[in-house]
């Protein structure tokens, strides 16, 4: 569990997003910072919990093709792999009935394995992270398949490791999917 300084911080955010998106309001809620590579877990204006994740060691940002994280405020647009087992491997976002060798040290493997549970994200700021910018480039959170995901290597889990999603633990993942909804907000920060 935080401490009251990271909810007291984060908390008027969170309810900004609410007052300007008043039909998510209902629904827990989840902040990823990346400066601290954490995932806060927010039910009924309350933070209840938060978890270590990897964002991309590419950086933050909006474009498709950057591997970057982007940033801004999404909502959960789709939730799959309900019935797929702690660490199974998911390719295509369909479960492969394969188990991951989960990695505990920190080490970069050079794979990209999704696995356990995939929470598939959706831009809500039209120019920013969903749609195209003002060039004309495709920032579509959506459309470059940002998710918040459990991966093999949770040895990397803490530090910048992905390639524009959201990483976390199996376990950590299982328990923040099945507590966030569809249409849940989660608002990513630098």
């Amino acid at each position: 569990m935080s401490d009251n300084k990271t909810a007291e911080e984060l908390l008027p955010i969170l309810q900004q997003t609410f007052e300007k998106y008043p039909s998510h309001a209902g629904f827990p809620a989840a902040m990823v910072k990346v400066s601290e590579q954490k995932l806060y877990l927010f039910e009924n204006n309350k933070l209840i919990e938060e978890y270590a994740v990897s964002t991309s060691r590419h950086g933050v940002g909006q474009i498709e093709g950057s591997n970057m994280t982007p940033l801004g405020v999404h909502c959960v647009q789709e939730k799959i792999g309900a019935k797929a087992k702690c660490g199974e491997i998911f390719l295509s976002r369909e479960p492969t009935h394969t188990m991951a060798a989960i990695e505990n040290n920190a080490v970069n493997t050079e794979e990209e394995c999704i696995t356990s549970r995939i929470l598939w994200l959706s831009g809500m700021e039209e120019g920013i992270n969903k749609g195209k910018n003002a060039a004309g480039e495709c920032v579509d959170s959506y459309d470059r398949f940002i998710y918040i995901h459990g991966t093999h290597e949770e040895g990397l889990i803490g530090q910048v490791a992905s390639i524009g999603c959201v990483r976390m633990k199996n376990s950590d993942v299982i328990d923040v999917f099945n507590r966030l909804e569809v249409s849940s907000i989660v608002i990513i920060l630098s």
